[in-house]
């Protein structure tokens, strides 16, 4: 099954961009994933093609319209994608629903701009809003093409190997541990002597203590989360650690 996009936006002259070269490139030429974009503006209906407006009750900025908008996402074929916005007003985007987005047929991404969308939009064509972090952009490109890519390498035969992903940072709820390679030593720095040894299960062990540790101390936030799946018994209650 081919990973369908469609971007719906101001700028489709922004894509593939960094979609069309290495492993996201190499999948699109070889059909396993397309991408579609519908330029909002098409849809304007005055000779200004005006796409625009001020927001109501006042205020800086001006505000994508949502009967424009909607005329756009209207023009496509949903065929059981889901349809997404990209505005920092989203719920943040995880891995878990990156694993599910690739798993399906695609998705159609809204790249606001401006003060953003009319908020009628989002319950009139149900809209999941989605937010790559706590920062602003210029617009929702960027951020598309961030969630595109997060999928797009996960859908099957992009990587390669299928457990090319399998070890990195949030698959397991955990940081991913350190990663070296050739020269041995460099500039009075060598690789730690375990990942040199040979000797599999100690490597295994070190790699899940240093996961463990990098994610503690970087992000508590995981952490605690990781720690409270642990925790969790098969019956669904919380136990105490190194108890029954």
């Amino acid at each position: 099954m081919t990973f369908a996009a469609t971007v719906v936006t101001l700028y489709p002259e922004m894509f593939p961009g960094p979609l069309g070269i290495s492993l996201a490139g190499r999948g699109l030429r070889k059909g396993l994933w397309s991408l579609e974009m519908v330029q909002i503006r098409d849809f304007a209906t005055d000779k200004h093609r005006s796409v625009d407006d001020t927001p109501a009750g006042g205020g800086a900025g001006m505000v994508l319209r949502a009967d424009v908008v909607a005329s756009a996402i209207d023009s496509v074929a949903r065929e059981g994608r889901p349809l997404l916005a990209m505005t920092p007003r989203g719920r943040p985007l995880t891995q878990d629903r990156v694993r599910a987005l690739a798993a399906g047929p695609g998705a159609i991404v809204l790249c606001g701009r401006f003060e953003g969308f009319d908020e009628r939009i989002f319950d009139a064509r149900d809209v999941e809003q989605v937010s790559i972090g706590d920062y602003i952009l210029s617009g929702g490109e960027m951020a598309a093409l961030t969630l595109l890519d997060a999928c797009i390498r996960l859908v099957p035969g992009v990587m390669g190997a299928t457990s090319s992903g399998m070890d990195e940072s949030f698959e397991t709820g955990l940081l991913e541990y350190p990663q070296y390679t050739r020269p041995v030593e460099w500039e009075g720095r060598t690789i730690p002597e375990v990942l040199r040894s040979g000797d599999h299960a100690r490597i295994e062990a070190w790699r899940r203590a240093m996961a463990e540790t990098d994610t503690r101390l970087r992000r508590p936030d995981l952490w605690e989360r990781h720690e409270g799946a642990r925790v969790q018994s098969p019956s669904g209650a919380r136990r105490k650690h190194g108890t029954d």
